[in-house]
């Protein structure tokens, strides 16, 4: 398991998360095996395999999960196979369950566009740090469409002034470039030059967000900050970072941002996740219609 892990990290690239995920998946198929008496992987086929991710399904487990399983089992096949565990490459032809793609939940231009002010009147109030704060993480998130994780990880030298950039590291360690709309500048400078220092301690290091100890701060506080921000907008139930991330990239296709652009911007590998917003865009120009047009 731990050479399999060592695979997954440095030669595979992938994310801490994603590595636990298949890991987690392995362990469950291994233990599928020991319930059927098998303890040698060499004998494994691809019946095994279809018994466990059907094991999985009767349990009750979304595609969304099955689809992920199978990928991962597919990996390991191709890796064992390699590396001589296995005769054959068994997981080779295991089809990919197809999963259920919801369409993410988007604000309005004018529900994100409250949400930001709000945040702008409520430094006015306050004038606190944490406050500052907020309103930059709000603006950036929604400028941007970065992740979580990204915004968390960024430090003082990722900010490019001259060219209203920053420069995130997403999944796999890949580094991308993404440009700032003025209010967003406006809001992390804001809380760079008047509000960082009163917050920052040692232990801060060059980070651009803060928890109110002064470290780095934590992603559990930024879903809390959007949620408590987004929470005061008339009808909007429970929604966090992602849902803002998911608005900016329909903002912008709606606005005449092509595919590729966007794609690049939120940092996608494949084209067909991006597309997704194409479905968002149409939802909602329909709704739009039926609700606006005399005979829809």
């Amino acid at each position: 398991m731990s050479e399999y892990a060592h695979h997954l990290e440095k030669e595979r690239n992938l994310s801490a998360h994603t590595i636990r995920a298949y890991l987690g998946d392995l362990e469950s198929f291994v233990e599928n095996l020991q319930i059927q008496k098998i303890d040698d992987i060499s004998v494994v086929t691809i019946a095994h395999i279809r018994s466990w991710l059907a094991t999985q399904q009767v349990k009750g487990g979304a595609r969304t999960t099955l689809s992920r399983r199978a990928v991962s089992i597919r990996l390991f096949t191709k890796w064992a196979s390699k590396k001589g565990y296995l005769s054959k490459d068994v997981g080779a032809t295991l089809a990919t369950p197809k999963g259920q793609r919801k369409l993410p939940e988007v604000l309005s231009i004018a529900d994100a566009t409250l949400a930001m002010d709000s945040l702008a009147t409520r430094v006015a109030e306050e004038e606190t740090p944490l406050s500052m704060r907020d309103c930059a993480i709000l603006e950036l998130l929604y400028a941007t469409g970065a992740r979580v994780s990204e915004l968390c990880g960024l430090d003082l030298d990722d900010i490019d002034y001259q060219r209203n950039t920053i420069r995130v590291l997403g999944k796999g360690n890949k580094e991308r470039t993404i440009p700032l709309g003025n209010p967003a500048m406006k809001a992390v400078e804001a809380w760079l030059k008047n509000a960082r220092n009163e917050v920052a301690t040692s232990a801060s290091g060059r980070a651009v967000f803060l928890g109110s100890r002064g470290k780095r701060i934590d992603q559990r506080t930024v879903r809390t900050v959007v949620y408590e921000a987004l929470s005061a907008l008339e009808g909007i139930e429970k929604m966090g970072p992602h849902a803002l991330r998911h608005t900016a990239a329909t903002h912008l296709l709606e606005g005449g941002a092509d595919l590729r652009t966007v794609q690049e911007i939120l940092g996608h590998a494949s084209l067909a996740t991006t597309q997704i917003y194409t479905h968002v865009s149409t939802e909602r120009l329909q709704k739009a219609f039926k609700q606006a047009h005399p005979r829809a």
